[in-house]
C-alpha cells in the first residue's frame, strides 16, 4: 500500500515540472540547476527531469534549445565550482577537529585517496546521478583534487550532462508524434537510470 501510494506521489512530483518550467523560464531553470550541482540545499531538487522536460517544451517552441542549453551548461559548471570552492574551504577546518560519533579524519584521508585515484571519472559520472551529483565536487573540495584536474572534468560533465539531458528531450519531441502522452513514464524512466547505479553499488558493497 505504501509502495502503490508513494510511487504515485513520485510520479506527480514530476507531473508538475512541466507548468513549473513554464512559469519560471529561463532563470528558474538556471537557478535550479546551479543549485542542484554544487549547493548543499539543491540535492533534492529534479535536475534530470527538468532538463528533459525543458528540452521537450524546446521542441513543442515554449523555449529556444541553444538558449535553454547554454544556460543550463553554464549554470551547471558554476554550481560544481561553487561546491568545490565550498569543500575547499571546509576541508582544512574538519582536518583540525577532535574525531566525534557523526565525524572521523580517517573518512576525509579516505576522501583525498579517493579523488586521487578515481576523482576525474567521478566528476563526469556523478553528473547523472541525483544528490550524488550535488556532494560530489564538495567532496572533491575537501578531498583536496587539483582545481585544474576538477574543472576540466566538471566542463566535460557539465556539457554531457547540461547539454545532452535538454537534447535529448528535445530530440524525442521533435521526432515522436504526441510524445506528451508518454513524458512523465519517460522522466521516471530517466530517474531510475539516474538512480541505478548507486543501488547497484550499495547493493555489491552489502553482498560483499
Amino acid at each position: 500500500m505504501f509502495g502503490f501510494e508513494g510511487l504515485l506521489h513520485f510520479m506527480a512530483q514530476f507531473h508538475d515540472v512541466v507548468p513549473l518550467i513554464k512559469t519560471v523560464g529561463y532563470i528558474g531553470i538556471t537557478v535550479i540547476v546551479f543549485a542542484e550541482s554544487g549547493l548543499l540545499i539543491g540535492f533534492f531538487l529534479p535536475g534530470d527531469s527538468l532538463l528533459f522536460t525543458a528540452g521537450f517544451l524546446a521542441s513543442q517552441d515554449y523555449l529556444n534549445i541553444w538558449v535553454l542549453c547554454l544556460l543550463s551548461f553554464v549554470a551547471a559548471v558554476a554550481g560544481d565550482s561553487v561546491g568545490y570552492a565550498f569543500g575547499r574551504s571546509v576541508g582544512p577546518r574538519l582536518f583540525k577537529r577532535e574525531d566525534s560519533i557523526l565525524f572521523h579524519k580517517k573518512y576525509l584521508q579516505a576522501a583525498e585517496e579517493f579523488y586521487e585515484k578515481n576523482g576525474p571519472k567521478t566528476i563526469v559520472i556523478a553528473r547523472f546521478m541525483p544528490i550524488v551529483r550535488t556532494f560530489a565536487p564538495i567532496v572533491a573540495g575537501i578531498g583536496k583534487m587539483k582545481y585544474r584536474t576538477f574543472l576540466s572534468y566538471n566542463i566535460i560533465g557539465g556539457a554531457v550532462w547540461g547539454v545532452g539531458v535538454p537534447l535529448l528531450g528535445y530530440t524525442l519531441g521533435s521526432i515522436i508524434p504526441d510524445i506528451d502522452q508518454y513524458l512523465l513514464p519517460i522522466i521516471v524512466f530517466i530517474i531510475f537510470i539516474s538512480i541505478a547505479p548507486g543501488i547497484f553499488h550499495i547493493l555489491r558493497a552489502r553482498f560483499k
